[in-house]
């Protein structure tokens, strides 16, 4: 039996108690919310381990509920929506949502993703914990930028820059080989490793991220491509 918790956020009473009959049935414990703000309290309070959230909610919207959510933790969000339009789609996964499914849907198929996105963080929390020890060069430095990896902390001209462990992990990857083109691709793999199976469009809501943090460091778009750290007149 799983010990998760998933929070399930939809002011439809029906979908709400569709879906947490299923997750049930799987083991898992389900807190049903029907507004954003009391999913905010939960959140300050014992947050879930996964959230399920509508987008068309009363009062705050669950955009702004994930916004809000991914600012502070990379717990995995799938947002649902009765709406089919690819902008909704897209805004979600930009927002940093991992997954997202039109009403209706298949309450069996939303389990499997459910499991699959768990799946994905476990072996994302393995990887963390085989991190090799403290190296000789614990640090890489380009420009104003530093990495200490170890610890792994972002500074920019000695100013520690905030970074959750995706941001840091693309940014590592990115300096590690600066100039080099990675595709979309390439960048799923050693930040989300082999078993991610959403949109590569989570890779560029990382980039915007990064470029929002770190606005002087040149993190190119290689067009129909991917992306490259540009090493040369990078600082501002």
């Amino acid at each position: 039996m799983s010990n998760y918790r998933i929070a399930v956020v939809d002011d439809d009473n029906h979908i709400r108690e569709i879906v947490e009959a299923y997750l049930h049935k799987e083991g898992y414990e389900t807190i049903g919310l029907d507004n954003a703000e009391a999913a905010l309290e939960l959140w300050n309070n014992k947050p879930p381990d996964m959230w399920i959230l509508d987008i068309m909610l009363p009062g705050m919207s669950g955009y702004d509920l994930c916004r809000h959510i991914r600012k502070e933790a990379e717990v995995p969000i799938i947002m649902i929506s009765a709406r089919d339009e690819e902008v909704d789609k897209i805004l979600g996964l930009e927002l940093g949502s991992d997954d997202y499914l039109t009403k209706p849907f298949s309450p069996r198929e939303l389990v499997a993703r459910v499991k699959r996105l768990f799946h994905r963080f476990e072996l994302m929390n393995l990887y963390k914990e085989s991190l090799p020890a403290p190296s000789s060069n614990p640090c890489t430095e380009i420009g104003h930028l530093k990495l200490e990896l170890d610890e792994r902390r972002v500074f920019w001209m000695d100013q520690e820059i905030e970074m959750t462990f995706k941001e840091f992990a693309l940014l590592q990857s990115l300096t590690g080989r600066p100039n080099r083109a990675f595709s979309r691709d390439e960048l799923l793999t050693l930040v989300w490793g082999n078993d991610y199976f959403g949109s590569d469009r989570a890779i560029d809501d990382l980039v915007k991220r990064l470029r929002k943090k770190l606005p002087n460091l040149l993190i190119e778009t290689v067009w129909g491509y991917g992306y490259r750290l540009r090493m040369e007149g990078e600082m501002a």
